[in-house]
């Protein structure tokens, strides 16, 4: 199976990484919830959006992590008196490793580390990010960073109802509408891809054409594979994101001529606002 490296962790990878970090799971080992903050390191400014280094850097001294959740694909650290927020966008990846070595020396930092949390216990929680695409902030309110996110499509009040008439307000081709954040926050490439096979709806559908059965079928299958690719701890596809096989169960996304495990046809790949998406042309039909 051909897999495109270019796709950056979506929900169900940041809520792996979240659950591993706030309950010391994988290589985590320890929960990073209950760490104080002693000091930090920006190793590549253009990484911090906001405040300025300085001001982070006094800010965030003295600070507990008193939580860690999630919004969209952004990971949100609560703190005793700001929020610290992540995104990890298309290279990022967290580390929570000891500042030393087994010899009592500071262990050096990555090539590729941009910016670090050192701790009072002894740790760190270390930002590295290849491309330098990913981004964090240190703010009073997490909604400075993502008041202008959609719903989380899991959230239990988000009705088949209100999806259906946020569909049909905008008149956009319905693929690049669901990986806008605005309209709907978390989903990416892949479980857009995925979703839209399990609805069977064709990504070129016009939304304000979807119908109300339609719009339940299709956030039932959002749902749905979002909750997999969860349980699967997401999908493992390139060098940076790791531990998840949900990439083992794909039902279209990087298929491309391979049999639909529905119907058998073959997998076709098309481009869709600028992105490879793979469809089943017999199960999702363009009318």
């Amino acid at each position: 199976m051909f897999l495109p490296i270019n796709n950056m962790p979506e929900l169900p990878e940041v809520e792996t990484i979240v659950n591993a970090l706030r309950d010391g799971r994988s290589e985590y080992r320890t929960s990073v919830v209950g760490l104080t903050v002693s000091g930090a390191e920006v190793l590549w400014v253009k990484t911090l959006a906001t405040p300025g280094e300085e001001e982070f850097k006094a800010r965030v001294r003295e600070q507990l992590i008193t939580g860690l959740s999630r919004r969209g694909k952004f990971l949100v650290f609560s703190l005793t008196q700001d929020f610290f927020l992540i995104h990890l966008r298309m290279s990022g990846d967290l580390r929570l490793e000891d500042r030393e070595d087994e010899c009592g020396s500071p262990k050096p930092f990555e090539k590729h580390d941009r910016l670090a949390l050192n701790f009072k216990e002894g740790s760190r929680l270390v930002f590295n990010d290849t491309r330098k695409f990913g981004r964090a902030w240190l703010v009073k309110d997490p909604a400075e960073v993502t008041g202008e996110l959609g719903p989380e499509p899991m959230d239990a009040s988000f009705t088949a109802q209100q999806f259906h008439q946020m569909l049909n307000t905008r008149g956009r081709l319905l693929k690049p509408l669901l990986m806008d954040q605005t309209f709907i926050a978390g989903l990416g490439n892949i479980y857009t891809d995925e979703a839209l096979h399990l609805a069977k709806l064709h990504p070129l559908t016009q939304s304000n054409e979807i119908s109300l059965n339609q719009s339940r079928r299709l956030l039932e299958a959002i749902r749905a594979v979002l909750t997999e690719g969860i349980r699967r701890n997401g999908a493992s596809i390139d060098w940076v994101y790791r531990g998840g096989d949900f990439q083992n169960h794909f039902q279209a996304y990087g298929r491309t001529g391979e049999p639909c495990p529905v119907c058998g046809t073959l997998i076709e790949r098309l481009v869709v606002g600028q992105r490879g998406t793979h469809i089943c042309p017999n199960c999702q039909p363009i009318h």
